[in-house]
């Protein structure tokens, strides 16, 4: 069992498993229960292979206070009322423990995997969470449907499709971010951001977060309760001799994620344009078993963090505890003193506190 933790720092919150690895449906709600009962605070899952909406479920059934937050859930190919009915179902299920993670995919998956034209992802995106929030005022409070733009005309709301009023309508949306464009719209319309993988906490500092600070006095919003939360990049096992796989693994996983144009940012700003440009090359030759060896140790030690089990949560807070609020990764779970472990990790992390990130967010002087 992979055990997929989102951690605040400050707090904990966890999540399933790593995308890769299958998903067995029928142990969602003893792994929910396992994270609840460690002392997590939540649970993030991935839209990749399976459906969060109906994962989560399963695993908000069987908890009483574990957070529940898609990690994230694919925004475009669903209407803004259908996203809004999933959320709203999950959060009357638990009790106001939801929160919903939006992204918007690349434009080739939108095109090529879903069957839809492509518009740029910042505009759409912020109509879409307008829209998905008209849709909640409507049901909460009886305003009369009136979503009006380029991409969504909605307003028809009968009877019988009305689910009416819950006692936890505040459901919070955070939004997936890479460039400046998204950031500023998650401080315009969201309650937090999520940055990727590859965003280092000096990207996150120096170019996300004065964009979301932007975007919320564009609108003229308060982040107070902002949150900045990610999976990032994690190399960690039991011991160094485990350690060597991970380092692999994840040396190919930087080398993948530069070659993707719609990460470049992210690379520019620590001055590895042209790194991105080779494996961009290679990439589109199908080369990808040379791609790894372009990742020098100083660029893997830029991007990942990497321990032992045992020091894994205070390097975590030491890379992240200025800039991100929430942490996610991976570890294994395979018998009771790897419980213990994840138990005392939860621990570590929680006794750091959060407030070097809440200063950060806030703008204020760290």
């Amino acid at each position: 069992m992979l055990l997929e933790t989102l951690l605040p720092l400050g707090k904990v919150d966890p999540g399933l498993r790593a995308p890769e690895i299958p998903l067995d449906l029928h142990s969602i709600a003893s792994e929910a229960r396992l994270l609840e009962e460690i002392g997590y605070d939540g649970l993030v899952v991935e839209e990749t292979k399976d459906d969060p909406f109906i994962l989560l479920a399963l695993a908000g059934q069987a908890t009483r206070t574990l957070k529940l937050c898609t990690s994230v859930a694919i925004a475009f190919p669903r209407s803004p009322t259908v996203t809004a009915m999933s959320a709203w179902t999950l959060q009357k299920l638990s009790r106001g423990r939801f929160t919903l993670g939006l992204g918007t995919q690349v434009k080739a998956h939108i095109e090529r995997r879903f069957g839809l034209p492509w518009t740029p992802a910042g505009p759409w995106m912020r109509e879409y969470v307008s829209a998905v929030r008209a849709v909640w005022d409507c049901w909460q409070n009886g305003t009369p449907l009136d979503v009006k733009g380029p991409h969504y005309n909605i307003n028809l709301m009968v009877p019988l499709f009305n689910p009416g009023p819950i006692e936890h309508p505040g459901i919070p949306i955070h939004l997936a971010a890479v460039n400046q464009l998204m950031c500023q719209v998650a401080g315009e319309v969201a309650e937090g951001v999520r940055p990727h993988p590859v965003c280092t906490p000096s990207y996150i500092e120096k170019v996300m977060l004065p964009a979301v600070r932007a975007g919320a006095e564009k609108a003229g919003r308060s982040l107070d309760r902002f949150q900045v939360c990610m999976k990032p990049l994690v190399a960690t096992a039991a011991n160094e001799h485990e350690l060597v796989p991970k380092v692999r693994d994840v040396r190919a996983r930087i080398a993948f994620y530069a070659s993707t144009p719609q990460y470049r940012a992210a690379f520019d700003h620590l001055g590895l344009g042209d790194l991105a440009d080779r494996l961009k090359l290679l990439s589109r030759a199908q080369r990808w078993e040379e791609m790894p060896q372009h990742i020098s140790d100083e660029v893997l030690h830029t991007f990942v963090t990497i321990a032992t089990y045992d020091t894994i949560g205070r390097k975590l807070c030491d890379r992240y505890g200025g800039v991100v609020t929430n942490c996610e990764f991976s570890i294994a779970v395979k018998s009771d003193a790897d419980r213990e472990r994840l138990r005392q990790l939860a621990r570590d992390i929680q006794s750091e506190g959060d407030a070097r990130a809440r200063r950060t967010i806030l703008g204020a002087a760290a």
